[in-house]
Order: structure tokens, then sequence, then C-alpha cells
């Protein structure tokens, strides 16, 4: 019977060990840089893609608005970049790569406009190119294994059936609200 019970016990273990890596819940814990903001009561998360039009539009003008409530400690703000564009990933890593060198929002900001813009310019499509970019605005980076911050983008994406962007998704007292689309 204890053998039994501890056959059990360490299948349990090898399946949590194989499995809770793959979520990328540690992420956080880990100290590795996480997009995630305040210790207010709601708890926002925005879900966008540097290439998606209406997402350009809307997060400079959602910036002073989460800024105010981030500062009066209204809100948690979580920022998750959703792969709809073949170079969101690349984006998407060097924005967490500025994040591992100095992680606060004015710099979450800062960083996501300047490759916000980035978009429009056709030969920004390379690593080295968003290095010269970086580089070039002053924009400190530190490389990193990006797979459990991604792995933990995907989580949340799949947790709340993400299938648009933007996507602002309001959690206050355990119930969720979704508002979908830009500025309008």
């Amino acid at each position: 019977m204890k053998r039994k019970k501890a056959s059990i016990l360490t299948l349990c273990m090898t399946m949590l060990l194989l499995i809770l890596p793959a979520t990328g819940i540690f992420a956080k814990e880990k100290k590795m840089p996480f997009p995630q903001y305040g210790t207010g009561p709601i708890h926002v998360l925005i879900y966008s893609n540097y290439f998606c039009p209406p997402c350009r539009a809307m997060e400079p003008e959602a910036e002073p608005i989460l800024h105010d409530l981030l500062k009066r400690n209204a809100v948690t703000l979580t920022l998750i970049d959703v792969p709809y564009h073949r170079l969101t990933p690349l984006y998407a890593k060097y924005f967490l790569y500025a994040l591992n060198a100095k992680n606060n929002p004015d710099h979450a900001f800062h960083v996501r406009n300047i490759l916000l813009a980035a978009t429009a310019d056709k030969e920004m499509t390379t690593e080295k190119s968003i290095e010269k970019l970086f580089k070039s605005k002053g924009i400190p980076y530190t490389v990193f294994e990006v797979k459990p911050v991604f792995d933990r983008y995907n989580a949340l994406i799949k947790e709340d059936h993400i299938n648009a962007t933007p996507t602002c998704v309001i959690v206050k007292n355990g119930k969720k609200e979704f508002v979908v689309g830009g500025p309008d």
C-alpha cells in the first residue's frame, strides 16, 4: 500500500514538473521581466499587436488614462502581445529585452510607442534593425530566454479566449468584462 501511494505521488510530481513550466506560470516568480504594473484591485489586461492599426491608434490614447489609474493604485495593468502578425514575436521579444534592462510602466509605454512607430518602416524586420533602432533611441536592453514569458502570454490569451486585437479585459470582483476594438 505504501509503495502504491509513493508511486502515485511520484507520478503526480513528475507530471507537475513537466506541465507547469510549459504554462509559463513561473515567468513572473523567476523575476523575469513581465509587463504587469500596479497593485490595484481592478485587473486590466490589454491584448494588442504592434501591426494592428486599431491597436496603434488605441495605445497612445489609453496611455495617459492608464498612467493616472496606476498612479492612484486603482488598477493592476498587464500588457500582452498577441502574435497575429509574422513579425509580432520579434517585436515582442525586443520589448521584453528592454523590460529586462528596465521594467517600469513609463519605460514600457516608451518602448511600446517606439515599436508601434517602427512598424511603418518596411525595413524594420530583423533583430539587427531593431537593435539599431534601440541604440539610436537610447533604449537599453538585455537578452534573455523569452519562452517562459511567451508561454505565459499564450496561457492568458487562451484563458480569455482572445480572437481580436485590441481587446481589454477588466477583472473586477472576480467578474470579467471584455472591450474589443480601437478608440472609437
